[in-house]
């Protein structure tokens, strides 16, 4: 989100000239308040499908191989909203402790779209027989780009000319504790405060030099599992997500597992969108879900929702199915 922010900072900095991009005003508009204070990265309801994205230290938490894919299509109706897809891969290296993951995330928005590639690995420690503490490594990059062409305007600027090329690179850190109905875990995501722009991209004919500098992200999650009977278990959960100069982001789910086939639960971000969650153990190893997150924001009026599709494969070194952990 971050390169929203800076188009918006620009323009504002440019009132005098007036500029229309066809395909982008939309959402320019609709964000300008919102983005200038939001997340920069890529969000997503399903979080706790694919936790590593948001912790590196849960590569490998899970004791067998997981593949996830996770797309996201935001404010459906909406022309050059957010769409995001991830692809990740996590296993744990034997029994040396040792957590391995990857993950490739793809994010567009408007003319914009930035590509991550991240390698996390992790360290765990037993504290006791039923407690992990777990470090967690991330590095990696992200590159973006950004194509002027996809907007048309009346008056030409600098800032609009040609397309934008730019490889950012990411190291991010993180620690996870958990036991067998419990977690906690902080995380940075990225300690790097890479430039987005510098004087020569940014500077239009009214003499304006603009930097838009990567933020610090700080990332909280919470969650406990309640075995109500032996065939119901309730998780209640929170993701916190703190940038530097923003409002705190929290995201509060409340999921339950039947008979260890069935999920359905309500999930709340915070002056955001409140959304639904289904899921399905469709065979042993592969898991589907499913999230439908409904606009509370004023952006109701301009779009008809946001929808998410999961797709997990477990793969068990063990021919025996283990009960499923929940998280």
């Amino acid at each position: 989100m971050v390169i929203y922010k800076s188009i918006i900072e620009i323009i504002i900095k440019n009132m005098n000239t007036i500029v229309y991009l066809k395909r982008v005003l939309p959402i320019l508009v609709l964000l300008s308040v919102d983005i200038i204070f939001s997340q920069q990265d890529p969000q997503y309801t399903q979080y706790m499908y694919n936790t590593m994205s948001v912790n590196p230290a849960y590569a490998g938490s899970n004791g067998h191989t997981v593949i996830t894919a996770l797309g996201r299509t935001q404010w459906v109706g909406l022309d050059g909203a957010p769409d995001s897809q991830t692809l990740s891969y996590d296993t744990v290296l034997g029994y040396t402790g040792v957590g391995l993951g990857i993950n490739l995330t793809n994010d567009r928005i408007g003319p914009s779209n930035e590509i991550y590639l991240d390698a996390n690995i992790s360290y765990t420690v037993r504290t006791s027989d039923d407690g992990n503490l777990a470090f967690g490594l991330k590095l990696g990059g992200r590159h973006l780009s950004i194509d002027w062409s996809k907007g048309t305007a009346l008056q030409q600027e600098r800032i609009f000319e040609g397309t934008v090329s730019r490889f950012l690179p990411t190291i991010g850190a993180g620690i996870y504790y958990y036991e067998s109905n419990w977690y906690v875990g902080v995380a940075i995501p990225n300690f790097l405060r890479t430039e987005h722009y510098d004087d020569t991209i940014a500077t239009s004919t009214s003499g304006f030099g603009d930097v838009a500098e990567e933020r610090l992200h700080f990332f909280g999650i919470l969650g406990y599992v309640f075995d109500l009977s032996e065939t119901l278990k309730f998780k209640p959960a929170a993701l916190a997500k703190v940038v530097n100069g923003a409002p705190i982001s929290v995201d509060l789910s409340a999921n339950f597992l039947f008979n260890n086939k069935f999920a359905a639960g309500l999930a709340w971000r915070w002056d955001d969108s409140i959304s639904a969650l289904l899921g399905f153990q469709a065979t042993e190893n592969f898991n589907i879900g499913f999230a439908y997150d409904l606009t509370t924001s004023n952006y109701s009026n301009y779009n008809s929702g946001t929808y998410e599709l999961m797709l997990r494969w477990d793969i068990f070194r063990q021919r025996i199915m283990k009960s499923p952990r929940f998280f």
